[in-house]
């Protein structure tokens, strides 16, 4: 916000030296609308914004300031002229109103700004999660596949967390329901041993529940995380099943950042 009010200051000073001995016969005729002029507003402090960027600033680096606000004013379909008369007459004539129009365009900064991050929040939440999997599994599915295998590589040594919400409801018959998960080497995977993850058993209350599986690897030999994460004891299949499960994550730790 700083630049921003650097750039009014200097916005004002040109146009009080270029006028300041008319301002008496200002009028509100010719004026850019409100409604205009605030969107303008926001796009010369976003254009501020991106001009203090070394990249950007370097590709514009034959403009000065100025000028590349005036290029904005004409992409809005307005001159230079009339955008020096719309502020002059705010300035002089209806100060009041103009911090009311500073107001709008910091409001719209400030849900963009708040956007901004969000989304790069769910970017980064995005990129972090290494499940490679579906991201939501319902049995009996519609499509007749009520399989919940998965088979992901783990690539480096450390803690991995994999995170998801499980419903078993009251109707599901199943017997000891539970995830099943094991790491192996990734160049032995059916004959290798296997090292199977700490499990844990659903919960048959129809109400979502949160469940973690804890897996460590260890040494610089590429591993396989496989399993299935709906498992039970009563076979064959001939049985009621009900079971959503979501919000599928897996997450990696190194040593390091635990021991800190």
């Amino acid at each position: 916000m700083i630049r921003f009010a650097f750039l009014i200051l200097i916005m004002f000073s040109i146009i009080m030296g270029s006028c300041s001995g008319r301002k008496n016969k200002l009028d509100n005729k010719n004026l850019i609308p409100e409604k205009e002029l605030v969107s303008l507003l926001t796009d010369i402090h976003i254009a501020d914004g991106l001009l203090s960027l070394p990249k950007i600033n370097s590709w514009y680096s034959y403009l000065d300031s100025i000028a590349s606000y005036y290029q904005v004013i004409e992409k809005h379909g307005y001159t230079k002229e009339m955008m020096d008369r719309t502020m002059k007459y705010y300035f002089f004539k209806n100060p009041k109103r103009l911090n009311k129009i500073y107001d709008q365009v910091l409001g719209i900064l400030s849900k963009m700004e708040s956007r901004i991050e969000k989304e790069s929040i769910i970017e980064q939440a995005r990129i972090s999660n290494l499940w490679r999997g579906k991201g939501f599994y319902s049995i009996p599915s519609i499509s007749g596949n009520d399989s919940t295998m998965f088979d992901i590589s783990l690539y480096r040594p450390g803690y991995y967390t994999l995170s998801f919400s499980a419903t078993l409801f009251p109707d599901d018959q199943s017997i000891n329901p539970r995830p099943i998960a094991y790491s192996t080497s990734a160049d032995s995977i059916e004959t290798g041993k296997r090292q199977y993850i700490k499990s844990i058993k659903y919960i048959k209350d129809g109400r979502p529940h949160t469940y973690n599986l804890f897996i460590t690897v260890s040494g610089n030999i590429i591993r396989r995380l496989r399993g299935i994460l709906y498992d039970f004891d009563n076979r064959p299949y001939g049985i009621e099943k009900h079971i959503n499960i979501e919000n599928l994550s897996l997450t990696y730790s190194t040593y390091s950042s635990l021991a800190v």
